[in-house]
């Protein structure tokens, strides 16, 4: 999940960031929440920024793991610190309690480390703990939902929100018009819809659609979860008898989605999910259900986030760039993964 940032034009994968930190394209998927380090996605150090340099502290802090992608957040990161023998990793406690992460990142501050690598609960209400750390002379790297002022961090790296929503968007188009179908019905089951990032992929996803000369069409919001996605999909059948096309913006969520779809038997439309899981891509291989395509968002940001927190810390800059600092935005390009090119991306998904 992230806050909205503009679609990178030309950028149709996620994988670009690995050359630009200059390290290696050795990755490895994410078997399960509780997948060892060294099964998480990494990559080692190439180039000049491969060599060892002054050792460094970095800090991190995430919401608890009670969501696949969110821990495969956490794998990654701890695997990717593991990759360097001048990091040392010192994780807080995560939770998603707002005011216990303020807490524990409080520690970190107090302890100087030497950098910090933040997944907020919430970007807003821990804005002025960036501001904190930075002041202290602590860089942070933000990490997926974004903090309300710049002055909060030095790096935010994170996926496209509204490119996700593009790119559902545009599947669901060229799949409507090569059909010949002239006035579909277009589902949504969004996530949490006071976050930003849940207005940016459906502003995306409804922006797309328009260029097609189509709108969207029955609307739920869920909350992430399982539980949350089979609940809504089932209201959301039962008000609408028909259906051409439906997208559910979060894999993990689509579990339950796809069970609410399953019970009532529809199988008039297709279906494309978010994220990239481990287990949408499977179904998307099988072609055995309504999935046909899933739009990344992967958790290997959090394998970079912390390539760029050793970086800043080291006073390095990006391998493959000109410039001698690290940038301080890094957009991630959501890609469409359909069973054309799910070989392709299934190693680098995380289980639900």
């Amino acid at each position: 999940m992230s806050d909205p940032h503009p679609l990178t034009a030309g950028l149709r994968r996620r994988g670009f960031l690995i050359g630009a930190l200059g390290v290696g394209a050795t990755l490895t998927a994410c078997t399960s929440n509780e997948a060892p380090a060294s099964s998480a996605n990494v990559a080692v150090a190439a180039g000049d920024n491969a060599v060892a340099g002054t050792p460094v502290t970095i800090g991190f802090s995430a919401p608890a793991a009670d969501h696949g992608w969110i821990a495969a957040i956490a794998n990654n990161a701890a695997a990717q610190a593991g990759q360097y023998p001048d990091v040392t990793f010192e994780a807080v406690n995560p939770t998603n309690d707002v005011t216990q992460q303020i807490a524990a990142v409080d520690t970190l501050i107090t302890k100087q480390v030497d950098a910090l690598v933040i997944l907020p609960n919430d970007g807003s209400q821990l804005t002025s703990l960036g501001r904190k750390a930075m002041a202290a002379g602590i860089p942070v790297i933000n990490l997926d939902r974004i903090f309300d002022s710049p002055l909060a961090y030095r790096t935010w790296i994170g996926g496209d929100n509204y490119g996700m929503g593009v790119s559902a968007g545009t599947y669901v188009g060229e799949q409507l018009k090569a059909k010949g179908v002239t006035n579909p019905v277009i589902g949504e089951i969004a996530g949490i819809d006071s976050l930003p990032l849940t207005q940016a992929r459906s502003q995306g996803f409804a922006d797309a659609l328009t260029s097609y000369g189509f709108v969207v069409g029955p609307r739920q919001a869920a909350d992430f979860t399982a539980q949350g996605g089979q609940r809504v999909t089932a209201n959301l059948l039962q008000a609408a008898p028909k259906l051409d096309a439906l997208w559910n913006h979060d894999d993990d969520q689509g579990i339950g989605v796809l069970a609410a779809i399953s019970q009532a038997a529809r199988t008039e439309f297709f279906m494309v999910g978010g994220a990239g899981s481990a287990n949408a891509m499977r179904d998307i291989k099988a072609d055995n259900t309504v999935l046909k395509a899933t739009v990344t968002y992967s958790p290997s940001m959090a394998s970079s986030a912390i390539a760029l927190a050793r970086l800043v810390a080291q006073n390095k800059g990006m391998g493959d760039l000109v410039e001698k600092e690290v940038p301080t935005s890094i957009t991630l390009a959501s890609a469409t993964i359909t069973k054309e090119n799910v070989d392709t991306y299934l190693a680098l998904g995380f289980e639900s």
